[in-house]
């Protein structure tokens, strides 16, 4: 166990107390836990690479602990009727089709390699910054007219989602030979 895994592993613990936090209607505490797991995301990462710590268990960890984190908030915001239900529909969807796709690949015999796509970190940029954009501005009590949710934002976001999802099913498709492989 590595320093940047318990980093990660800590940030995956964080889930039920922003989740709990959210519930209570703390939302400036689960801002602050929300903030400070970006701040552990950045430094699990730059902890592995600086001073060789990458692992096969961080590999899975920390992505891990991210999705568990962004899809607890949607989940929670979406019930506090904060995010659209049908957003917060996509984004689950999304990453259950992904470990769906992962585990069938496994259960096949056929283990695919995990890579994030360019799409999908754009994708879980656009997903944080909703995410810290509403949690700031429900934790801070600021005004409508101060911090409006622009649905713009749920749109890039729902764009992103669904780019990145199909971009995962294509690359599934083509490494379990459904489709033909790229040349």
């Amino acid at each position: 166990m590595t320093l940047p895994n318990l980093i990660s592993l800590g940030r995956l613990l964080a889930v039920p107390l922003v989740v709990w936090l959210l519930l209570a209607g703390d939302h400036a505490a689960a801002f602050w836990v929300f903030a400070l797991a970006g701040v552990s995301d950045a430094l699990d990462g730059f902890i592995a690479k600086r001073f060789d710590q990458a692992s096969v268990l961080g590999r899975y960890l920390d992505p891990l602990a991210d999705k568990a984190l962004l899809v607890s908030i949607y989940i929670v915001l979406g019930v506090q009727d904060v995010v659209p239900l049908w957003l917060v529909i996509m984004v689950v969807s999304r990453d259950i089709l992904i470990i769906g796709a992962v585990l069938l690949s496994f259960t096949l015999d056929q283990p695919i390699p995990i890579r994030p796509l360019l799409v999908s970190k754009i994708n879980t940029l656009a997903q944080l910054a909703l995410a810290g954009w509403i949690l700031a501005g429900l934790g801070f009590s600021l005004t409508p007219a101060e911090h409006q949710f622009d649905p713009t934002l749920f749109i890039m976001v729902a764009i992103t989602t669904v780019l990145s999802g199909g971009s995962y099913l294509v690359s599934w498709l083509r490494s379990m030979g459904a489709i033909g492989k790229a040349s």
